[in-house]
């Protein structure tokens, strides 16, 4: 076993101790073996809440040179205990998708990690397969009303666009005819199946403030109409209170530990570029009652997880964030810059350089918002010095602070100033969080606001369908829901190849599907899918346990 691997296994503590340094009584946590415990609700104190500094660790938009947004959130979160500050990191939880297929993993890297690793990784404490059951168990619900003769409510099977859900990565199951098989099999109709982290389900728990709020929202899933044009909703099927009842122990927080000992919230597991893209609100909440700085993350770049981290989550929770962290790396900054793939670990001023102007329009992105911006080098071995200040220097030039973090191998220490930095902002106090739009807007307005002034597009176009989707929001009265914009990672715009900062392009809205459940309406543009598939060489086939049951390959 390499060093790290012999620290994961004699550093991590009993999760009683954990909850101990929170000040949890260990009679109020439900125990999930000795490393894992779920916090009961009850827990959150709003006048703590109130009291708390949110940190929101984003990105520069991703490239397949990395960021590192989790180990930065980890890593800063060590560097504020080290400064004697109440500090938790509350982050999301891994998709077996991705963990099998492309990442390996997703707790963190090197010394800055969430314990135990592999459970988290892996199954945890089974919050994904409740929800899975609870979106599934509302299919067969509907393909049964389709099918009965006596307690029918007329739905017309075309108009159904509720799928069903797996936690996998499988892409034969995009599209699939069910109810073959005669007439006590069902009806046949063509629907699939998303990756459970898109499930709406995962959304609306993310969303939910409490039991009574998550039943409301699972009751208002929009299902499709009758063949007399009437919309049916979860609540019309009387599904809302077994769903809930699956995922009475999935609304509860997961507490874990940092490698350094301190305590780490995980709940829910959203994707940014489909859904909202961060933690949920009971998991922050939870995280500002019980302590005095909050480090969270919101997936991919600024333009994506952070912006509906803002426009959604905080208008919705009604949350004040102190500062934004934005993580950036010398090597993904030259992949902006032009730089190849190959060609990343050489040093390259001038391509460094070319590649700033996707910072730079982050870093506007973040003051549209009037919250204070903090830029963290996510260091690595193959940065040069001159490299590392062409951005302290352009950072001076923005009145932007700026700190070197070398996490994965320091931990806490390689995050200090970092750290520092942070505490420094918030006691400024010169953030004003404001988000980007009124949610009473016009639907179309708003998703111009967000790809005019975040994306930086010229202007909006829609095809016929989304024209024909704005009718029916407008029809169903959900024109004041919020606007969760499905959108390519690699790029501020809809296109993937556009890297570094794009100007000129123009948006394109597909169609508009809408969570009502969740509460928000979700414009897809480009070549956006709910189910991935697996590369030609996925992680799993590094992923292997030995015969004294040692897991490798999770990264």
């Amino acid at each position: 076993m390499t060093d790290l691997q012999i620290a994961r296994k004699t550093i991590l503590k009993p999760i009683s101790q954990i909850a101990e340094k929170l000040g949890v009584d260990t009679d109020n946590i439900e125990m999930y073996g000795k490393y894992k415990a779920k916090l009961p609700l009850s827990l959150i104190n709003q006048s703590q809440v109130d009291k708390n500094h949110l940190i929101l660790v984003s990105a520069i938009s991703p490239t397949p040179a990395g960021e590192g947004k989790t180990t930065i959130s980890i890593g800063l979160n060590e560097g504020l205990n080290q400064l004697g500050k109440n500090s938790i990191v509350v982050l999301r939880e891994p998709s077996l998708g991705p963990v099998f297929g492309i990442k390996g993993g997703a707790t963190g890297g090197g010394y800055a990690q969430v314990l135990p690793m592999e459970d988290i990784n892996l199954h945890f404490t089974g919050d994904f397969a409740a929800i899975e059951k609870a979106h599934n168990l509302l299919a067969a619900i509907i393909d049964n009303n389709i099918q009965s003769k006596t307690n029918s409510l007329g739905l017309d099977a075309r108009t159904i666009s509720w799928k069903r859900v797996i936690d996998m990565n499988d892409r034969a199951l995009r599209r699939i005819i069910v109810g073959l098989g005669g007439t006590t099999s069902g009806v046949p109709r063509e629907t699939g199946f998303d990756i459970t982290a898109a499930s709406e389900i995962m959304a609306i728990l993310c969303l939910a403030k409490d039991l009574p709020d998550l039943k409301k929202r699972l009751g208002n899933i929009f299902i499709g109409y009758t063949f007399t044009k009437q919309p049916i909703f979860a609540k019309d099927l009387k599904a809302q209170g077994a769903m809930a009842v699956l995922l009475k122990d999935a609304i509860k927080p997961n507490l874990v530990q940092t490698i350094e000992g301190n305590p780490a919230i995980i709940h829910g597991g959203p994707f940014a570029n489909i859904a909202q893209g961060t933690n949920s609100v009971i998991a922050t909440t939870m995280a500002m009652s019980l302590a005095d700085y909050t480090v969270t993350e919101a997936g991919f770049g600024f333009d994506l997880g952070a912006e509906k981290f803002f426009d959604i989550k905080c208008q919705s929770a009604n949350l004040k964030p102190k500062v934004v962290v934005l993580t950036a790396t010398i090597r993904a900054l030259k992949y902006h810059g032009g730089a190849s793939l190959k060609e990343l670990t050489v040093p390259n001023v001038e391509a460094l350089k070319n590649g700033l102007p996707n910072l730079e329009k982050h870093l506007e992105n973040i003051k549209q918002f009037k919250v204070t911006p903090v830029i963290a080098i996510n260091k690595f071995t193959t940065d040069s010095k001159a490299e590392i200040e062409v951005i302290k220097q352009f950072a001076q030039q923005k009145g932007v602070k700026v700190a070197v973090a070398d996490v994965w191998a320091k931990g806490g220490k390689g995050a200090l100033k970092l750290a520092q930095c942070v505490v420094d902002a918030v006691s400024e106090n010169q953030s004003n969080f404001t988000p980007l739009y009124d949610w009473a807007m016009p639907v179309k307005e708003k998703i111009e606001t967000i790809a005019t002034k975040i994306y930086g597009a010229e202007h909006v176009d829609y095809t016929s369908k989304a024209k024909a989707d704005l009718q029916k929001i407008a029809d169903l009265n959900l024109e004041n829901l919020p606007i969760c914009i499905a959108k390519t990672q690699k790029s501020l715009s809809d296109n993937p190849l556009l890297l570094g900062r794009p100007k000129d392009f123009i948006i394109t809205v597909r169609e508009i599907e809408i969570a009502a459940g969740a509460g928000f309406l979700i414009p897809i543009t480009g070549d956006i899918m709910r189910m991935p598939g697996l590369p030609a060489h996925p992680a799993s086939e590094l992923i292997d346990i030995s015969d004294d049951g040692e897991i490798s390959g999770l990264f």
